[in-house]
């Protein structure tokens, strides 16, 4: 069983997370959205030799700070009529419909989000109603995703749900057989969906990033690294949650 220990320490200005854990080799990793840095170190490495290791990457740590940093961000979102929301990697308009009746989210077309709501209704309303139809969606993809890909992998998912995150696009209970998907992902690409999924799937084979993990990766999904790419790239919602 790995023992995680969190603390931080700074680096040339630099905050940096430190997860002390039963592993044999350092991972450092900088992750979006706003580029938090971040270290999974064996549990006997010090912090010296954490900060050695750090600062020999500081060119390419500030090379993706600057990526993070150009990336596109939604402002907050008004919930008014021609408004930019995404759905499965698409762009679409919001056309704000009033009626006397529950909420309700309609795909109009290839353009256009249609959001039926009561007259009077405040924009946390009307975004709370839109939230409901991404998980909606979200939950009528899963089953299909999990079919394909529990023969393939010879693992299976005990449970599985759907909530907010702010720091990660998904996460697996090992023990459990538990998975967590964050609800944003309704916004991006099936096939960052399924990234998202597999990632989490191979987990329950091996539970640290390690040699292992990238290989198991690599064998059951060969491109997952563009689709790691293309959701670092994507718009960021206005509020930010990594992966």
């Amino acid at each position: 069983m790995a023992i995680d220990v969190h603390h931080y320490i700074s680096v040339n200005g630099l905050t940096v997370e430190i997860v002390r854990k039963d592993i044999k080799n350092l991972h450092l990793g900088v992750y979006p959205p706003d580029g938090r840095v971040r270290v999974a170190a064996p549990l006997v490495i010090s912090d010296d030799a954490i900060r050695l290791a750090v600062i020999g990457k500081l060119g390419w740590i500030r090379r993706q700070l600057a990526k993070f940093k150009a990336q596109p961000r939604q402002s907050k979102r008004e919930m008014v009529s021609g408004e930019s929301h995404y759905f499965q990697g698409r762009r679409y308009r919001i056309r704000v419909v009033y009626h006397d009746s529950s909420a309700t989210v309609v795909l109009r077309n290839k353009t256009t989000l249609e959001i039926k709501v009561r007259p009077g209704t405040t924009a946390e309303q009307r975004l709370r109603a839109i939230g409901r139809w991404y998980r909606e969606q979200l939950k009528a993809a899963i089953p299909a995703l999990l079919a394909k890909w529990q023969p393939l992998l010879g693992v299976e998912v005990a449970d599985w749900g759907i909530k907010k995150m702010k720091t990660k696009w998904g996460t697996c209970s090992v023990d459990a057989g538990r998975i967590w998907l964050n609800l944003e992902l309704a916004k991006k690409s099936p096939q960052c969906l399924e990234y998202v999924l597999v990632h989490e799937m191979v987990h329950l084979m091996e539970r640290h990033h390690n040699d292992r993990f990238t290989a198991l990766m690599d064998r059951h999904l060969p491109h997952w690294r563009n689709y790691r790419e293309e959701l670092n790239r994507a718009p960021l919602g206005h509020e930010d949650w990594t992966h």
